[in-house]
């Protein structure tokens, strides 16, 4: 199964020329768990744009020797993908770069166009030329056609909002400019901090702050475009307050680190709260909770706590595989799950677990697990899930395009269960949401069916790699 993009974005702007290409470096290393498929640095210095993009996580991708190659400057744009529109490949690297009559721009984009498949092909129509698959270079597109007429990149960027629908987290650099840009949904996660020497830094997540010695500022707001100058920082707010906040909820329960704090609410503490009303819920006589590593980990723990049984340590999880949730390809999936975690059977043997997870999609990673614990002596597997059930499609940045595969679209619970071999299983109820982003402006369409936006007709992962045949 496939789906749309979740990403992670980075800028820096700094009022002196410095090694913009090392922050930006630390600052991708630590939103390397939002993209494993390939990664890029764009580096401005004096207007001179030098880039360093191609497959693979960021160690692998900047070496030494790669890292050594893009100059001194005063601005860079970083990139982490896991595409959601578009195929693994070494065009749909990003950030995108663009040259035209007004000069150059590179563009990082975080989240998944509704609109996509009608904007690109209205600007095919018109005799547009694309050359990725990746419906960021869409974006790309309609900021410069709009800047070719417009006197500044920002002025270019508002317009260019005014035609997009869906998740966009935007971070955008000009010869003289960095900006960064959020839907007015505030779908996905952006914000801002300064280091002690002055340098503007923009990322998808706090972590990413704090992994380059930035103080976190804010948030950037929904709809709000934040423009970094010589002279500062400028604000405009043209469109925000013009939609409902939604942010995706699924950043709280899965995609974001737990260290990073996302509109106010820390995610650590969103992932405690899950697992207590779980336990509160769900309830089962039990000895040991155990968290899957690693975003089950929170969960278990307030699970435990709000339950009064212990919490242990029964899986251990290789560090160097991926997240499997996504990974691109099904056979890939299920290679990275027997490679990414084992179970510690003196832990286990014997005793009636708790498996505390973030969420079932297809339900084979979970029945490889069940499976795992039950290979290693224990007794019972009672599985409590941080998420309601899959059972609808998202277009906003989740990998779930359709609703073929969804277990929960197909199954009960307790045919679920039955399925992937667990004593019980029990699933966050769809009403306790609110309580872990602490407000009603989150986006939870692919648990409850209710979109913020039009629902897009066209919406495979691959809708743009299609063969037209004359």
């Amino acid at each position: 199964m496939s789906l749309h993009e979740e990403c992670g974005v980075f800028g820096v702007f700094s009022p002196r020329k410095t090694d913009v290409a090392s922050l930006a470096y630390y600052g991708l290393y630590a939103l390397q768990h939002r993209g494993q498929e390939s990664c890029g640095i764009v580096v401005n210095d004096d207007g001179l744009f030098t880039s360093h993009k191609d497959l693979g996580l960021v160690g692998d991708v900047f070496s030494h020797r790669a890292l050594t190659t893009l100059p001194y400057g005063t601005m860079a744009v970083g990139h982490v993908r896991y595409g959601t529109t578009g195929q693994t490949s070494r065009r749909n690297c990003q950030p995108i770069e663009v040259n035209h009559q007004k000069g150059c721009m590179a563009l990082a984009h975080n989240g998944n166009l509704s609109n996509a498949f009608a904007l690109r092909s209205a600007l095919e129509l018109s005799g547009a030329i694309f050359h990725t698959t990746s419906d960021t270079e869409t974006i790309a597109y309609l900021v410069t056609k709009e800047r070719l007429r417009t006197p500044s990149i920002e002025d270019a960027l508002s317009r260019t909002m005014e035609t997009l629908e869906g998740a966009y987290s935007l971070v955008l650099m000009s010869p003289q400019k960095l900006l960064c840009a959020r839907d007015p949904h505030g779908f996905r996660p952006l914000c801002y901090g300064k280091t002690p020497d002055g340098v503007y830094v923009v990322a998808s997540e706090s972590c990413a702050l704090t992994a380059v010695g930035a103080a976190f500022i804010r948030d950037v707001l929904p709809g709000e475009i934040l423009v970094f100058t010589d002279g500062g920082v400028t604000s405009r707010r043209e469109h925000c307050e013009k939609a409902p906040k939604r942010l995706c909820i699924f950043e709280y329960i899965y995609f974001a680190r737990p260290d990073s704090v996302i509109d106010g609410v820390s995610v650590h503490q969103s992932r405690i709260r899950a697992g207590e009303i779980l336990a509160e819920t769900h309830p089962v006589a039990a000895d040991l909770v155990i968290g899957a590593p690693d975003s089950g980990l929170d969960a278990a723990l307030g699970y435990s706590r709000r339950a009064g049984i212990p919490y242990g340590i029964g899986l251990i999880k290789n560090k160097y595989i991926g997240r499997t949730f996504i990974a691109p390809e099904q056979d890939a999936r299920v290679d990275a799950v027997r490679l990414k975690l084992s179970a510690v059977a003196p832990v286990l043997r014997g005793k009636r677990i708790v498996l505390v997870d973030d969420s079932i999609v297809r339900g084979n990673t979970m029945r490889r697990v069940v499976s795992l614990l039950r290979d290693a002596g224990a007794k019972e597997v009672h599985v409590r899930v941080s998420s309601p059930p899959f059972l609808f499609p998202c277009f906003y940045g989740t990998d779930i395009d359709s609703q073929d595969g969804l277990i929960a679209c197909r199954h009960t619970v307790e045919e679920t269960a039955a399925l992937i071999g667990a004593d019980s299983l029990g699933y966050l109820p769809l009403d306790a949401l609110r309580e872990l982003a602490d407000c009603d402006g989150y986006c939870c369409a692919c648990f409850s069916g209710n979109y913020p936006t039009t629902v897009p007709g066209e919406h495979e992962k691959n809708r743009f790699e299609r063969k037209i045949h004359a």
